[in-house]
C-alpha cells in the first residue's frame, strides 16, 4: 500500500515546480553566480554549477555580462565540460576559445564527438585552428582535417564519424557480444548500420530491434533495407528535410564510392532546423543571429546594409511623390493618407513572404509543382484583405475629411497595392529560388520597394485622375 502514496507524493512533487526552474538557470541561480563571482568565491562558483548539464552552464555563461564572464571562464575552465563548449552561441564561444587559449581547446577537442569538434574547429582563424590540430593525436587530426574539407553547411560537416558498423554475416549474438567488448564505441547511438566488405552499408537495425532479437538471428534477417543514404555534400536544410520528412533518428552519409563514412543524428538535426529558421527571420529583417552578443560596432555594420536599401527605397518612393506635387498642393489630404497605402501594402507583403520562405525551406512549395495554385490562392487572401480594409479606411477618409470621392479613391488604391503584394510577396521569393538566390534575404527589399513606389503612384495616379 506504500507504492501508490509514494506515487501520490511523486506526482504532487512534479506539479508544484515551477516550469521555469525546469529548464535553463533560473534568476536566482545567475544572481547567486554574480554575488559570488564578486566576491571572489571560487568553492562558491563551482558548487553552484556543479549539477548543471553542460547546456545549462553555457546558457549560464551567456548571461553573464563580458567581465563576469571572463573571469568566470577563468576559475571554472578546470571543471567546464567540453560539451559547454559546444553549446555555447558562435560569437560567445569565439571569445571563451580565445580565452582558453590552444592547448585547452585541444583538449575540449579531443572530449567532444567529430561533429561537435569540427564544428568548434571551423569557426576558428586558420592560424588558431593549425595550433589547435597540431597538439590533437595522429588519428583523430586526419578525421577532424578531413571533416574541414567538406563543403561548408553540408552533410559531411554536420555528420559524425563515430558510428557502430557490423558486417553482414554476423549474428545479433555477435552483435552484441562486439558492443560489450569494443572500447572505441559512440557514447549514444540509435541504429547499426550494416556493411559489405568494401564497407558500402547494406541496411539498418535500430538498436532497439537488435536487443529484442534472439541471439542466433542473422543481421540480414531483421535489417532494414531501404536506407535513405545521404550524400557527403547533400546541402544541410536538404539533411533536415529528410529527416523531417521519414521521422529518422539517423542516417548513414556515404561518400562518392558509396562508403560509409559517418552518420548524422536527430540532435545535430533539430539544431540545424533551428539555425536554418532564425537564420530565414533575421535575413528578412536585415538582422544578424548573433546579433545579440556581437559587439556593437559590427551590429551596426551587419545592419547598415539593410538600412542602405532601405534608402534607396525612399529615395525611389519619394521620386514618385515628386511627380504629382501639384495634385498634392491642391487636396493636402492625400498627403495625410498616403503612408497608409504604402503601410498597408508593405505589411501585407511581409506576411506573404515569410510564410512562402518558410515554405520554400521546408519544401511545402515547389517550384516546379504547386506554384500557380500557390500565387493564385494568395491573390484571394490579398483580394479580400483588401476589401475589408479598403472599406473601412474608405468611409473613415470620406468622414474624416467630408470627401466621399477622396475616400473612393484611397479605397481603389489599397486594394490594388494590396493585391499586388500578396502576389509579388509569394511571386518574388520563387523567382529568387529559382535563380539560385537566397529568398530570404532580397525578396524583402524588392518587395518593399514595389508596394511603396506602386502605393504611391496608383493613390496619388488616382487622385489626379478624378480629384483634380
Amino acid at each position: 500500500m506504500a507504492a501508490p502514496e509514494q506515487d501520490e507524493e511523486r506526482e504532487t512533487t512534479v506539479e508544484t515546480v515551477d516550469e521555469e526552474e525546469l529548464y535553463g538557470p533560473s534568476e536566482e541561480l545567475l544572481e547567486n553566480v554574480s554575488a559570488a563571482l564578486a566576491e571572489g568565491d571560487i568553492p562558491q562558483v563551482e558548487t553552484l554549477i556543479e549539477d548543471l548539464h553542460p547546456a545549462d552552464v553555457a546558457d549560464l555563461i551567456e548571461h553573464l555580462a563580458p567581465e563576469e564572464r571572463k573571469l568566470f571562464v577563468e576559475i571554472t575552465r578546470h571543471v567546464i565540460e567540453a560539451e559547454t563548449i559546444s553549446h555555447l552561441d558562435e560569437t560567445v564561444r569565439d571569445e571563451v576559445v580565445e580565452q582558453l587559449g590552444p592547448q585547452a581547446v585541444a583538449e575540449v577537442v579531443g572530449e567532444l564527438d567529430t561533429d561537435d569538434a569540427v564544428e568548434l574547429l571551423e569557426d576558428l582563424e586558420p592560424e588558431q585552428q593549425q595550433e589547435v590540430l597540431q597538439s590533437i593525436p595522429a588519428e583523430e587530426r586526419i578525421l577532424l582535417q578531413q571533416g574541414l574539407t567538406f563543403p561548408e553547411d553540408s552533410a559531411g560537416r554536420l555528420m559524425q564519424r563515430e558510428l557502430v558498423a557490423v558486417p553482414s554475416h554476423w549474428t545479433v549474438g555477435e552483435t552484441i557480444d562486439f558492443l560489450r567488448a569494443a572500447k572505441e564505441l559512440p557514447d549514444d547511438f540509435y541504429d547499426l548500420f550494416v556493411v559489405d566488405p568494401t564497407h558500402k552499408p547494406l541496411g539498418s537495425i535500430p538498436l532497439s530491434r537488435a536487443m529484442r532479437s534472439p541471439r542466433l538471428t542473422r543481421l540480414t534477417d531483421i535489417m532494414e533495407t531501404e536506407l535513405r543514404l545521404v550524400p557527403f555534400d547533400m546541402d544541410q536544410e536538404a539533411v533536415a528535410y529528410l529527416f523531417k520528412q521519414y521521422a529518422l533518428v539517423s542516417a548513414p552519409v556515404v561518400d562518392d564510392a558509396g562508403r560509409l563514412i559517418g552518420v548524422v543524428t536527430v540532435d545535430d538535426v533539430v539544431r540545424v532546423i533551428d539555425e536554418e529558421a532564425e537564420e530565414d527571420l533575421m535575413r528578412i529583417v536585415g538582422a544578424s543571429d548573433t546579433d545579440f552578443h556581437a559587439p556593437a560596432h559590427l551590429i551596426a555594420w551587419q545592419r547598415v546594409r539593410w538600412l542602405v536599401v532601405t534608402l534607396i527605397n525612399t529615395m525611389i518612393a519619394a521620386t514618385v511623390i515628386s511627380q504629382f506635387q501639384d495634385t498634392i498642393q491642391h487636396l493636402v489630404a492625400l498627403a495625410v493618407l498616403m503612408p497608409i497605402v504604402a503601410a498597408m501594402g508593405g505589411n501585407a507583403g511581409v506576411q506573404v513572404i515569410t510564410v512562402t520562405v518558410r515554405a520554400l525551406a521546408t519544401r511545402d512549395i515547389t517550384p516546379q509543382s504547386n506554384v500557380l495554385r500557390i500565387v493564385g490562392k494568395e491573390l484571394i487572401v490579398g483580394f479580400l484583405n483588401a476589401l475589408v480594409f479598403a472599406a473601412i479606411l474608405g468611409v473613415v477618409a470620406s468622414i474624416w475629411f467630408g470627401h466621399v470621392e477622396l475616400g473612393l479613391v484611397l479605397a481603389g488604391a489599397m486594394i490594388f497595392n494590396m493585391v499586388w503584394a500578396g502576389f509579388a510577396g509569394t511571386l518574388i521569393p520563387l523567382l529568387m529560388d529559382r535563380l539560385g538566390l537566397d529568398p530570404a534575404i532580397g525578396a524583402g527589399p524588392f518587395l518593399t520597394t514595389t508596394t511603396d513606389v506602386l502605393g504611391f503612384f496608383s493613390f496619388l495616379g488616382l487622385a489626379t485622375l478624378f480629384l483634380t
